[in-house]
């Protein structure tokens, strides 16, 4: 890491969160050269650290993708002295981000009133499920509880047949996607504290998160409540209408007509696809028809408007799937592509994780994690700047750097033997696997 170009050097972040959702947050400001201080649970510390652990004396990828570049401090929050302690890393920190249950940093002391009165420059940024006042506020909230609640679930997947059921989306819209959210919102802070010299709290909450992703789906139902129907939904236009949007199958989801199309091999692989989407202007639709070949569609009434395509989607969809299945996904998306025709491959994990390109650019990074497991992958930041690199760090071990905070904090060896054996701290070198 480059410290004169880190973004956020010299920035002392308290992090008091676990699972996903806080975890990416702060991971990102470490990756940007914050130093952030990580605050667990004594014992078993982040509940992550051991869950769906597949090596023996490590921890589990799911907290290692989520606390690299970290510092671990272990506190017994209910025990005044791990309190103190708390108190005292606040006084000169800049951010204090936390994600426990509803109401619980409030019960134990460290609501945003009593932080601003500790250090009045301190940021403090909670995540939470529902926003405040909600009649949902007290509610735990899961990745499944934020896409169901946000407007995910209920246009995922298909919209007839016995699969007709709000789906969860593969992507972490409720968890990862908050932390992003709440880092926009914690970066945003700190800019204006340079003009305001003071703190301020910012509140994110999932449902929120998810909603700002979902918000076409709200223009969406504007206009079925003013039409009564969607021409550009795939179900549209053998379909009984009701007053919620449905679920979009695998439209696109505007008026350009968008489909997932078999590639060849489709029989043995179940990702053999491409999608494939025909724009709505003239031009656009012109230099679709001239690289598949369907120069007959230019002068078809049935098909050389944006309109006369949804009303003849499946053959829409029959045409175009005879010529994708001749040609590999990875053929087609170059020739295709190279065409000005917009198209993708639909890439699994075994091939997003061997990708050359995206573990040459930096995409996808390896961490030695100096234990067991020994190295691992990981998403790294997922943007660039021209002259800053992140320096990839290991996750810490529970509790790994106890002794290097407290001792910045003035305790002596003896004080903090003291806090170890009255159990206000604690440690550990990785935990067993419970997958095998």
């Amino acid at each position: 890491m480059t410290q004169d170009t880190a973004p956020l050097a010299g920035i002392k972040v308290i992090d008091w969160t676990q699972v996903q959702s806080g975890p990416s947050c702060t991971q990102m400001l470490a990756w940007m050269g914050a130093e952030v201080i990580k605050v667990e649970k004594v014992q078993g510390g982040d509940p992550t650290r051991n869950e769906m652990n597949d090596v023996d004396g490590s921890y589990s990828l799911y907290f290692l993708q989520l606390n690299a570049n970290k510092k671990s401090i272990t506190l017994n929050m209910k025990d005044p002295e791990g309190k103190k302690i708390l108190t005292d890393l606040l006084k000169d920190a800049d951010v204090f981000v936390e994600n426990i249950g509803p109401g619980d940093v409030e019960k134990l002391g460290f609501g945003w009133d009593e932080v601003h009165k500790i250090n009045p420059r301190c940021i403090m940024a909670s995540l939470k499920g529902f926003n405040k006042g909600s009649r949902f506020e007290h509610v735990k909230a899961f990745e499944p509880v934020a896409q169901s609640a946000g407007g995910a679930a209920s246009t995922t997947g298909w919209y007839d047949g016995e699969h007709n059921v709000p789906t969860q989306s593969g992507a972490a819209l409720g968890d990862s996607n908050s932390g992003m959210h709440l880092l926009i919102a914690i970066l945003s802070a700190l800019l204006q504290r340079q003009r305001t010299g003071e703190g301020c709290y910012v509140y994110q909450s999932m449902q929120n998160a998810v909603l700002n992703l979902c918000r076409v789906k709200l223009r969406d139902q504007l206009i079925l409540d003013r039409l009564g129907k969607l021409s550009y939904y795939d179900c549209y236009p053998n379909y009984k209408w009701g007053k919620a949007i449905p679920r979009a199958a695998n439209a696109e989801g505007g008026l350009v007509l968008g489909w997932c199309y078999r590639a060849k091999g489709w029989e043995t692989d179940q990702n053999a696809y491409v999608y494939i989407v025909i724009q709505q202007s003239k031009k656009g639709f012109e230099n679709f028809c001239h690289a598949m070949g369907f120069e007959d569609w230019i002068t078809d009434p049935r098909f050389n408007t944006a309109n006369a395509r949804d009303e003849h989607k499946e053959e829409v969809y029959k045409r175009v799937e005879e010529y994708t299945m001749q040609y590999d996904k990875y053929t087609l998306t170059k020739e295709l592509g190279a065409k000005g025709v917009p198209v993708g491959p639909v890439l699994d994990w075994y091939e997003l994780e061997n990708d050359p390109d995206l573990n040459d650019d930096g995409t996808i990074v390896t961490i030695d994690q100096q234990d067991a497991r020994g190295d691992f992958k990981t998403i790294g930041m997922p943007f660039t700047m021209s002259n800053f690199t992140p320096d990839y760090q290991r996750a810490p071990k529970l509790g790994e750097n106890n002794e290097e905070i407290l001792k910045g904090l003035g305790y002596s060896d003896d004080q903090i033997s003291e806090l170890l054996s009255n159990g206000v701290i604690g440690s550990n070198d990785g935990v067993k696997a419970d997958l095998k």
